[in-house]
């Protein structure tokens, strides 16, 4: 995984805590729902770069 990438995606993962943290607070469940779903966004991206890296790993 790019170094880029990997701050993206660890980025996107403390937006959506953040705004997950945030709607808690202000009982906004729509604000969770959007803070999951960054969470949720982050993860795949990661997954995504983990499997890529195998790739290049077997190939290589």
């Amino acid at each position: 995984m790019g170094l880029e990438d990997k701050v993206k995606a660890a980025a996107k993962d403390v937006e959506g805590k953040v705004q997950e943290a945030a709607g808690k607070m202000a009982d906004n469940k729509e604000a969770q729902v959007k803070g999951k779903a960054k969470q949720a966004e982050a993860e795949a991206r990661k997954n995504v770069e983990d499997v890529k890296d195998k790739a290049k790993e077997i190939i290589d």
